[in-house]
């Protein structure tokens, strides 16, 4: 499965300590499985939870994810999505 990255998860990614950044790595390498729900008034967001934190995406198509945002459990479904 190809991965692509939003700027803003690029960003997140960059800040995190490295035993956080291959505990989401591993997570993301194993979508479509894990913890993985859609988001209730967003039918093509979903997330997946990793410990505390959470990662926003959606399918480009088949073959293709798009991580929109990556954040802790309490900020991520702050803002704008």
């Amino acid at each position: 499965m190809d991965v692509q990255y939003a700027k803003q998860a690029v960003k997140a990614i960059k800040k995190l300590d490295a035993s956080a950044k291959q505990r989401i790595r591993q997570g993301i390498n194993a979508i479509p499985a894990g913890d993985i729900k859609t988001l209730q008034e967003h039918t093509e967001l979903f997330r997946l939870r990793i410990g505390d934190w959470r990662i926003l995406f959606t399918y480009i198509d088949a073959d293709t994810v798009l991580i929109a945002r990556i954040s802790s459990r309490g900020t991520v479904y702050k803002g704008e999505l």
